[in-house]
């Protein structure tokens, strides 16, 4: 089934029928004979190398990298976090939908988006006395630890029926999402919208940090797609990407929601 995850879909889209993926694209003719299929499996590939395991780790791993250095400038420079904001959803846009993946650009969108973490953690951090920025991070690499635990132990196991009901959940949450945006410019919420309204707030919080958890199995779902179909190595910058977004929503939520529960005591 194809993946309705607009990155994973422009991944896809970068091998066509007539580009080639590491094995041979050119079928053998049908009355070829045993020593012509030899000469054939003895070819090279046709292209360069092709995406590893390592690859991935090692692009993500960088980018992780270049968003604590912007998360640095953002928490030490307050005000920055609020452009940033703004910039890293348009380059984030763009790297979603771009059909070449563009590294220079995904680096762009992990520096851009540390800014915007570290400011609104900053801000975070602040208002509140208990640490829920250091709550917040070990609870998304504790999600994440998880998640890849029942991932590769096959206890949640992504076939279609899970990209079916992920896609309509999260289609749900955007709508939901947008609506609580609507509402808290009329103060709704005192102006945190849905999110504002007393035990609702928790609940919606709760559902953000379970659809972003579950949308790493995707990612890990994506990751080992393409090692197999045996895309080129420049897409691990596009599953770093993948698995960035994915990690800061979680991130978001999970901080989102100790504000909240930290607001009502």
């Amino acid at each position: 089934m194809e993946s309705r995850n607009p990155i994973l879909r422009r991944q896809n889209a970068t091998v066509g029928f007539n580009e080639p993926t590491g094995v041979a694209a050119t079928p053998p003719p049908p009355n070829a004979t045993p020593e012509q299929l030899q000469e054939m499996y003895n070819q090279p590939p046709a292209v360069g190398a092709t995406v590893t395991i390592d690859d991935v780790v090692i692009k993500t791993g960088t980018l992780f990298v270049i968003l604590l250095v912007g998360a640095a400038v953002g928490w030490n420079i307050p005000g920055l976090w609020i452009g940033a904001a703004i910039i890293g959803l348009i380059l984030g846009l763009v790297n979603a939908f771009k059909r070449q993946v563009s590294p220079p650009l995904v680096i762009a969108y992990a520096l851009v988006q540390g800014v915007f973490l570290g400011g609104i953690s900053q801000y975070y951090a602040g208002a509140f006395e208990e640490p829920i920025v250091q709550q917040a991070v070990l609870g998304t690499l504790v999600a994440f630890a998880v998640m890849l635990v029942l991932y590769r132990s096959r206890i949640i196991k992504v076939d279609g029926r899970f990209k079916k009901i992920m896609f309509v959940a999260l289609i749900s949450y955007l709508v939901i999402g947008v609506l609580s945006f609507i509402s808290a410019l009329f103060g709704v919420g005192g102006g945190f919208g849905f999110y504002g309204v007393g035990p609702l707030g928790l609940i919606l919080c709760l559902v953000g940090v379970a659809l972003a958890s579950l949308t790493l199995a995707l990612d890990f779902e994506a990751i080992a797609q393409s090692i197999s179909m045996g895309l080129p190595e420049r897409e691990s910058w596009r599953l770093g990407f993948a698995l960035m977004v994915t990690l800061i929503w979680l991130y978001l939520e999970i901080l989102r929601f100790l504000a909240i529960l930290n607001s009502s005591r």
